[in-house]
């Protein structure tokens, strides 16, 4: 099941879902929430973009074209 399609799930299921189970549910993911750190300040986070971006610069990744990217994003998706 791809990304878009769990999210699509858990929405539907968060709109029917009783009190105890969004309790349930908002106690286990609560800490994504409540994080004070920017992406900026994430050292592991920032070496990982430094890396992809030496990789892009020096030709050892070729990146992909921008269409490419969409269409693949968009192919899973009911237009």
């Amino acid at each position: 099941m791809n990304t878009a399609s769990i999210r699509q799930k858990l929405h539907q299921y968060i709109n029917v879902a009783d009190e105890s189970k969004l309790q349930a549910i908002f106690n286990m993911i609560e800490n994504d929430f409540t994080q004070t750190t920017e992406w900026w300040e994430d050292r592991e986070f920032i070496k990982k973009l430094d890396s992809i971006s030496q990789e892009l610069r020096s030709g050892a990744d070729k990146g992909r074209a921008w269409d490419e990217i969409k269409k693949e994003l968009l192919k899973d998706v009911a237009i």
